[in-house]
């Protein structure tokens, strides 16, 4: 028999359940006995969707297709969704061990683009249906499934976030990335090249504010940023001070939060010791 986990109401505490409720076959992997799953919380993962089944057990194939999953955030009380054709939130409770929202609200673009008009509409009627919450684990990975009263399951993988990772919030700070990059010594990797940045500062109401800091070599990446040659870049990025770094390893993590502004440089000649100093405004900080 398969074992599976149900999150119960406002505690979030786990138990094993035959949640009967669910009424379909696409259940997750049994609990691991290696992943402790009394820690595992809504807030503390990137929920992507790993798997959605119809209910007659069919793949439905039309949510998948894209480079970003169809992906559910969680605070305390509000629940968002993004990588559908809008973004979507609202507030939720945990009833009986049904996901309950309040009316949502959503952005009102409209799409073209099959894959994310059928996101939007399969997550919004599985979110306004009462769905019974499974939390279960398959190996390493927490998985979280919505299944609805009609046998529909939607199945999404735990990506732990930066502040669980890190163990609090962070810090946000701005940073100006350079066209290109520059050399810069790593002992183990020949010929490393880092991203030349600066520090930004900003006021209240998103205006340059003080003088830029000097421009240095990063040593580490940026988790979430992929950085294209010849594209200059500002960065609202959280960083986060590590408790225990490896030996030799630097003390903060930088997590990408929005790219501010970018700009294509058309001759990306610039010396790295000097890559640009013409001022640029941010569109929304």
């Amino acid at each position: 028999m398969k074992a599976r986990l149900l999150l119960l109401p406002l505690a979030l505490t786990v138990c094993v359940s035959a949640c009967e409720a669910a009424r379909h076959e696409a259940t997750p992997a049994p609990a691991s006995a290696g992943v402790p799953t009394s820690t595992i919380t809504l807030a503390r993962y990137h929920w992507q969707l790993h798997d959605a089944v119809d209910g007659n057990n069919r793949r439905l194939d039309a949510l998948f297709g894209k480079p970003q999953p169809l992906q559910l955030d969680f605070s305390a009380d509000r629940i968002s969704v993004s990588n559908a054709c809008n973004n979507i939130h609202g507030n939720y409770t945990l009833v009986e061990g049904h996901l309950v929202t309040a009316p949502l609200l959503h952005t009102m673009m409209a799409c073209a683009e099959p894959t994310l008009m059928q996101r939007e509409s399969t997550i919004e009627a599985m979110l306004q249906g009462r769905p019974t919450l499974i939390l279960s684990t398959a190996g390493d990975t927490p998985l979280l499934t919505l299944a609805a009263d009609n046998g529909l399951s939607l199945t999404f993988s735990g990506k732990q976030t930066a502040e669980a990772r890190y163990g609090g919030p962070g810090e946000t700070v701005y940073l100006e990335v350079a066209p290109n990059t520059t050399p810069c010594h790593h002992p183990l990797i020949p010929d490393k090249s880092c991203l030349l940045v600066r520090e930004r500062h900003y006021d209240a109401q998103g205006l340059h504010s003080g003088q830029p800091g000097p421009w240095q070599p990063l040593q580490q990446d940026i988790d979430g940023y992929v950085h294209q040659p010849g594209m200059r870049n500002v960065l609202r990025v959280k960083r986060y001070t590590l408790k225990q770094p490896p030996a030799d390893a630097p003390p903060t993590a930088y997590v990408l939060d929005m790219i501010v502004e970018s700009e294509i440089v058309k001759s990306p000649d610039v010396k790295s010791s000097n890559p640009t100093d013409a001022p640029h405004q941010p569109s929304h900080p």
